[in-house]
């Protein structure tokens, strides 16, 4: 079931690609009944769910990541400290509702086997007060072996940070496979204290070194979403995820 899952996945992704804004995704398993989901009120809140809390019947928690193409990285570069790209924009909106869309068709085609899955939604799913969602799909990428966070908090995965993630919810057990642990930590502030990029690029310093404001950071996502009003949804920034974890062949 690992590989047709998996197998769906990826062709699902690649099928939807007609701009060429994406790369093929990442998939990771993790057990509902892993230690840090059983801790995991305590080590990020009250507030986040367990996997049963979504899925009664939770087994499997399925993590992807969708990763961006060099040309949608490098349009956002170009616009430098301030303007978020109109490509990235894009990116950020497709991909949310390629996730969301990907999701639900997975859900469907898997009760052809008796698997129950659900899902929660891509972004928009936080309270937009105290800047907390019910799930962290980063947390979830992380148990499930695809990466660590670096310094501006963003997952980073054998193919960079600049990307999206999704998480499906599955009632069939499927056996996390072996993560293998990098020798040293992908983010290079972890590794050594050579690079705080992401800190210096963030347009309103809502990043530090120490912490992350994520008032301010959302007021600029805001702001780009009423830039780019033709779009549809795209509060997004992104220029902390440009600098050398951005992107991994």
């Amino acid at each position: 079931m690992r590989e047709k899952i998996q197998g769906f996945i990826t062709d699902y992704v690649m099928n939807h690609n007609h701009n060429g804004l994406f790369r093929e995704p990442l998939i990771g398993f993790s057990s509902a009944e892993d230690a840090r989901y059983e801790n995991i009120k305590e080590i990020i809140g009250p507030h986040h769910l367990h996997p049963r809390e979504v899925l009664p019947t939770c087994k499997t928690v399925l993590s992807f990541f969708i990763p961006f193409t060099k040309k949608v990285v490098d349009s956002n570069i170009a616009e430098g400290k301030t303007k978020v790209s109109y490509i990235w924009a894009k990116t950020y909106y497709e991909c949310n509702n390629l996730i969301n869309s990907l999701s639900g068709d997975l859900i469907e085609y898997l009760r052809g086997f008796n698997i129950t899955g659900s899902t929660v939604q891509a972004t928009q799913g936080f309270d937009k007060v105290k800047f907390v969602a019910p799930w962290s799909h980063k947390s979830a990428a992380v148990i499930g072996g695809l990466g660590e966070l670096g310094l501006h908090s963003l997952l980073i995965t054998d193919k960079g940070c600049a990307g999206r993630l999704g998480t499906v919810f599955l009632d069939v057990e499927i056996e996390p496979e072996d993560n293998k642990v990098p020798d040293e930590p992908r983010c290079l502030y972890y590794r050594d204290g050579s690079c705080t990029e992401c800190v210096d690029m963030c347009p309103t310093k809502a990043l530090s070194v120490d912490s992350l404001n994520k008032k301010i950071c959302y007021e600029k996502c805001l702001h780009t979403d009423e830039f780019y009003s033709d779009l549809g949804t795209c509060d997004c920034c992104g220029k902390c995820s440009l600098g050398p974890c951005a992107y991994f062949e």
